[in-house]
């Protein structure tokens, strides 16, 4: 029995028999099975648990180290985590991987199928989530003491199938069989308040105070996550927050004998943790989401002050110990939370406060999109959260008072930059509460950073010209490459050494190769066998024949009409229609791949998905057109369907109307993986285009300037649609019926909105789109060529690694240092 225990931590590096040992106890005595009872599902838990043993001790030694240090932290808080499987992350992290493979192979398990048994954490709906999952994972690889804190979504993101080519939402029940990578921490309870109402009274030293009184409680209970750091000692943490009722609540309910409200009433209090971004057109909706992000706002805040206080009793230290980047407008609550913490329970006086809040906060932009900034009613927020709403007011009266002084009888600007809205109902402003209540704002790219600049907040910047800055969004190579692509990875560290896995910019030294014959072969190689990977998984799931000799054009993410997926259909019809005019033309034989959600609510991105599905099923059965084109939408598009798209893409379709992306992480995810762009000089697109050269991507379309001057010299969609045959026809298709025969009005709405506004301009771009895809087509029956540029794609992303842009935020703005880890817990427990 002593070798079953041993350390699973310890110096000397652990043998075959070592981790046989250790999966064998957990199968027998965690999950109390044997190898005839035991399902794969056990399998996976057996492994899981074995390898979170690893992870524990390191763990204890990153917190402790951090304590004893007594280092400045950072607390990253947002309302999505899109961390994907964390078995293999964990195995590639920790450097276990092959060990692993090799001891379960000698038992006649094969690791790999187990890592299939993991379900995704659907804990975010796109690239905010995912984007801070890499942030998270380069804070750990870089031995950062910082925490991530979120929600721990029951049902998180729906599930999505597609049935008669229409998106179908289901419960995403992630957690039906437990998660063995989660600790539920009882003894972090935070009380949660809402609604109630303010009152007012004088303390000791005559000053008013305020005390929120009458409340209905809900209790925030933490669950971990073990956040483990590449080739090192740290292991951050991952506290995501759960809804519980408090006993009170329940008690007094029961007590009283009515046993079914009390039921219902601990399921309506626990509902705020149930399901990822409620929908919010309906005031139930809006009412949830708001206690949603005020859930997540109060109990972080309440938990940074409890570790902060274990070694602190001087509040002013606090922007020294603690730093909060705000993910978005989401937890932009945290802000008035933080004031009330200070002013109401730590009796400080307003301007030491204010002080001490703004240097704690910083807020980083998503959207330039209106509809995306946030906006509360203050009817809403006035009923469930009255003392904030107080507090809010204030720090604008406080802030009109500065507008008046800097900018004297400028009225309109004191409407513009005023944190409440005056326009229709009387709103919140969160984005405008976040710029006020924060020492630094940044967007995620170079554009969008500018635009935020002189358009979106320019009199904020005006004001405040030193709060603003740029932090181009970057990806984990680690996940994205050396994970998810393990043939490629393992070509790259075969000819240039695997430096590039903490040192993205190593990628460089590939160059040289791109001129290399024999290296090209083997780079293409790879590519297909990636392709021949996910054209198996489409023929299983999609029921559909692709051929991995075609071309693999790929637009995943998040269904929006500003992504325009509806421009990559119009060049679908226009080539179909090109093959049926000419079935003997040179074409490239392209398979389109589409990905992503819609809301449940956006009834035209819905649209969007049926469009695309029901051209796909005439495209993909024209006898007429065969392997030359085919359409594919792949349902459920999530973290561990990008790890096998991404390396199987020949070009990434990166294609929104330019000035409306903040900045799009999955280009650079294909980008690293060799797939060339096609895309407009938008968000991160110019960046990328400024690295590899722009001979080596496909740029087409307006700039963000020119949208503006079409915008407003006024554009009519109808002036493109009778000038381009191609386009006209491919319109009128989708409206009369040619692909739904059986509702010819089907698609009418669609036709009714790109010709009566076409907000995004695909009309506009779409001459310029095509031909870009022309050029593609060219390049593409050039294969050697092809081969060097998709090579000198990967070896450009040097600049996109998440490291270099989580070493950006550490240094300008969170001030905070590596922290070296020191072994505490493998000494004494005690």
């Amino acid at each position: 029995m002593q070798n079953l225990d041993k350390d699973p931590a310890s110096d000397k590096k652990p043998t075959t028999a070592d981790l046989q040992r250790s999966f064998q106890r957990h199968l027998q005595y965690t999950l109390v099975k044997d190898k005839f009872t035991a399902t794969k599902a056990d399998l996976y838990l057996a492994l899981a648990y074995a390898v979170r043993d690893v992870l524990v001790n390191r763990w204890l030694d990153t917190q402790q180290s951090y304590y004893i240090n007594d280092s400045k932290r950072v607390y990253y808080i947002s309302m999505e985590f899109l961390m994907g499987r964390a078995l293999g992350n964990s195995l590639m992290n920790l450097g276990i991987m092959e060990d692993w493979q090799t001891a379960l192979k000698q038992m006649g398990i094969d690791e790999e199928e187990l890592q299939e048994q993991e379900w995704d954490a659907g804990l975010g709906n796109g690239g905010l989530g995912r984007l801070a999952a890499c942030f998270l994972d380069s804070m750990a690889t870089m031995s950062l003491p910082a925490y991530g804190y979120g929600i721990r979504y029951e049902y998180g993101m729906f599930y999505q199938k597609i049935i008669n080519g229409s998106q179908a939402e289901f419960p995403d029940d992630w957690l039906r069989y437990g998660n063995p990578w989660e600790f539920e921490r009882q003894e972090h309870l935070h009380q949660i308040k809402f609604n109630g109402r303010v009152q007012t009274y004088q303390d000791s030293n005559g000053d008013t105070r305020y005390s929120w009184v009458d409340t209905a409680d809900v209790m925030a209970l933490a669950y971990d996550f073990p956040v483990p750091g590449y080739g090192n000692e740290t292991v951050n943490t991952m506290r995501l927050w759960s809804a519980k009722s408090t006993r009170d609540f329940e008690l007094g309910s029961f007590n009283q004998g009515n046993y079914i409200g009390a039921v219902e009433s601990k399921m309506r209090t626990e509902n705020i943790s149930k399901v990822l971004y409620p929908a919010d057109h309906m005031a139930e909706g809006k009412e949830l989401r708001l206690r949603q992000e005020y859930f997540l706002s109060s109990a972080t805040v309440q938990d940074i002050f409890y570790r902060f206080l274990k070694k602190h009793s001087n509040l002013s230290l606090l922007p020294e110990k603690v730093a909060i980047q705000l993910n978005d407008t989401h937890p932009t609550l945290a802000i008035p939370e933080l004031m009330r913490i200070l002013l109401d329970d730590k009796r400080l006086g307003w301007d030491e406060a204010w002080q001490i809040s703004i240097r704690t906060f910083a807020y980083t932009n998503h959207t330039i999109l209106p509809e995306a900034l946030e906006k509360w009613p203050v009817t809403i927020m006035e009923r469930i959260l009255p003392r904030h709403l107080q507090i809010i007011y204030r720090i604008n009266e406080l802030f009109i008072q500065q507008i008046i002084a800097r900018f004297p009888g400028d009225n309109e600007r004191m409407r513009r930059m005023s944190i409440i809205g005056e326009d229709g109902e009387r709103s919140v402003r969160m984005a405008h509460l976040a710029i006020v209540g924060s020492h630094s704002i940044n967007g995620v790219s170079a554009l969008h950073s500018e635009i935020l600049k002189k358009d979106l907040f320019h009199d904020f910047y005006e004001l405040w010209p030193e709060r603003f800055n740029n932090k181009t969004n970057g990806i984990t190579q680690r996940r994205w490459l050396k994970y998810s692509n393990r043939w490629l990875s393992d070509l790259i560290s075969s000819s240039i050494g695997d430096r590039w896995v903490t040192n993205l910019d190593e990628l460089k030294r590939l160059i040289p190769l791109a001129e290399d014959s024999e290296f090209r072969e083997q780079w293409m190689e790879v590519k297909r066998a990636n392709k021949v990977r996910l054209a198996a998984y489409i023929k299983t799931h999609n029921c559909i024949d692709v051929s991995p000799d075609s071309m693999f054009d790929c637009q995943t993410k998040r269904i929006h009409e500003y992504k325009r997926q509806l421009l990559n259909v119009l060049h679908v019809i226009t080539r179909y229609n090109r093959i049926k005019a000419n079935p003997d033309g040179n074409f490239a034989p392209r398979t389109v791949i589409f990905g992503g959600k819609a809301a449940p609510s956006y009834y035209m991105a819905k649209l969007i998905i049926k469009l695309i599905n029901y051209v796909g099923n005439v495209v993909n059965n024209d006898p007429d057109v065969g392997d030359l084109l085919k359409v594919v939408f792949l349902g459920n598009y999530n973290v561990t369907l990008a790890e096998m798209i991404f390396p199987a893409s020949d070009l990434s379709e990166q294609i929104s109307t330019a000035g409306t992306e903040a900045s799009g992480t999955g280009n650079m995810k294909y980008s690293l993986n060799g797939a060339l762009t096609i895309g407009t000089l938008d968000g991160a697109n110019i960046e990328i285009m400024e690295e590899v050269g722009r001979d080596n991507i496909f740029i087409f379309g307006m700039t963000a300037e020119q949208v503006s001057g079409l915008k407003k010299a006024g554009y009519n969609p109808y002036d493109y649609y009778f000038h381009n045959t191609e386009l006209k026809l491919a319109i009128d298709m989708i409206g009369d019926g040619s692909f739904s025969r059986e509702d010819r009005n089907l698609f009418k709405p669609i036709v009714d909105t790109i010709l009566g506004l076409d907000t995004y301009l695909l009309l506009a771009d779409y001459s310029s789109y095509i031909m870009s895809q022309d050029s593609v087509d060219k390049l593409y029956q050039q294969p050697d060529e092809w081969a060097r540029t998709s090579i000198l794609n990967t070896a450009a992303m040097g600049r996109f690694s998440s490291d270099r842009t989580i070493s950006e935020y550490a240094r300008e703005i969170w001030d905070i240092k590596p922290e070296k880890i020191s072994r505490h817990s493998r000494r004494d427990l005690y």
